[in-house]
């Protein structure tokens, strides 16, 4: 047996046990609890159930894990047994799914619904193969997979309502037992878990617009403005759950261009007095900068005006932010793109700023000494590197969200058919 072999085994014995052992120890909470009656125990049962489902789920997803493992992809023999044990969870699971079909009063269908709470997209994908019928199952709340999959923002398992053809039209249309669309689920603000998959409160505004408009797009005109039994459209609803989040990110996105509007501001006055103040000075005679005609000279000014114009822009981009309406439509696109723009021509302004210091000391040492300027160019490439490392992921996040969330919906990639399916 080769250690890569007997790694994977390792791995799969320890995730059976710790899976096991957390089912006995959860369980004894139901054992501990103090005497019930003999008609309150059905829900007690539901409970112990939704226990083994969830570690069933769970155990599905980490054995894919474990097969995506370096070591275990070299392992045809630890490969096939993989396969082997996630084909039987499936059956298994198949055989729980029909008996619970048969018997509802006795058994509480939930794996799917757990699996769509927890995002597993995979697991569901192989259970509707197996059992299509999943499709159309509901919950106790009248929600199916994908009324869940809306309510915890899971774009995998929403995405595959493109998958099945006529069929998506039946399943949005579904109302719940609070008579909630799949627009009015969205319409609620998301889990502070799901939020928390986008840094700041501005990006997770706009990731639930992009949510509530991607979903209006898909659901008939008709069902829009349904109200539900509180009496208000999903319009209406989103705007209530989400009034705390717009304050949040308006509180956010200010304190960031207040900050970068200060650094710009300092820019613009040093390389203006800069313009003035020359290196060399300027000749008695005729007012003309002594170093004009030295090619380095030219650097220096194009590189002040160039550090003058973007620092300008900065100035005005971030003040274009601090004075927006902060209307929920300017979190799209327009509240994103300016804090872009403005954090962008503040780097390449500190840029220029860095290049114009360095190349005034190239001008007065031109002759001799000529270490000096080289070793004050290494010292300012500093400031730069600094303003990387600390605003880098903010502006990776920001442009991530708003030109990646393009690709969040309509996958072009299919997993649940090859093509979609004819009704």
């Amino acid at each position: 047996m080769t250690s890569s072999h007997q790694n994977t085994y390792m791995r799969l014995d320890e995730l059976f046990h710790n899976h096991l052992n957390n089912i006995f120890d959860e369980s004894k909470n139901f054992t501990k609890k103090d005497y019930i009656p003999i008609h309150r125990k059905g829900g007690r049962t539901i409970e112990l159930q939704n226990l083994i489902y969830e570690h069933i789920v769970n155990i599905y997803d980490e054995i894919q894990n474990i097969k995506m493992h370096p070591d275990a992809a070299a392992d045809e023999v630890a490969d096939e047994c993989q396969r082997y044990l996630q084909k039987l969870i499936s059956k298994h699971i198949t055989e729980m799914y029909a008996l619970v079909g048969l018997n509802r009063e006795k058994y509480s269908s939930r794996i799917p619904f757990i699996a769509a709470e927890r995002g597993n997209t995979k697991f569901l994908v192989e259970l509707i193969h197996r059992c299509p019928d999943v499709i159309w199952k509901v919950n106790d709340d009248k929600q199916t997979i994908f009324h869940i999959a809306v309510k915890y923002r899971h774009e995998g398992i929403y995405n595959l309502l493109y998958e099945i053809g006529s069929m998506k039209d039946f399943v949005i249309r579904r109302e719940d037992i609070d008579d909630n669309n799949m627009l009015h689920l969205v319409g609620k603000r998301a889990t502070k878990e799901r939020l928390a998959i986008v840094s700041g409160p501005a990006l997770q505004m706009q990731r639930e617009l992009l949510w509530f408009k991607e979903v209006r797009n898909m659901m008939h005109p008709d069902f829009r403005e349904r109200k539900n039994k509180d009496g208000l459209t999903p319009r209406e609803l989103f705007t209530r759950e989400h009034k705390e989040l717009i304050k949040e990110g308006e509180e956010w996105i200010k304190g960031v261009a207040s900050q970068c509007m200060v650094v710009a501001a300092l820019i613009a006055t040093i390389v203006f007095a800069a313009a003035f103040t020359i290196p060399g000075g300027y000749n008695q005679n005729d007012g003309i900068p002594i170093f004009y005609r030295k090619p380095i000279f030219v650097v220096f000014v194009v590189a002040d005006a160039m550090s003058l114009f973007l620092s300008t822009t900065s100035i005005l981009t971030f003040l274009s932010i601090l004075t927006s309406r902060y209307a929920e439509h300017d979190f799209v696109e327009s509240l994103p793109k300016k804090l872009m723009l403005g954090i962008s021509t503040l780097f390449l302004s500190i840029t220029a700023m860095m290049v114009t210091f360095s190349v005034s000391f190239f001008i007065i040492y031109h002759k001799e000494m000529k270490w000096i300027p080289i070793v004050i160019s290494l010292f300012a490439v500093t400031p730069v590197i600094l303003y990387i490392v600390l605003q880098y992921h903010l502006l990776v996040d920001v442009i991530r969200s708003t030109y990646g969330s393009k690709y969040l919906f309509k996958p072009k990639k299919q997993v649940l058919y090859y093509e979609n399916p004819k009704v």
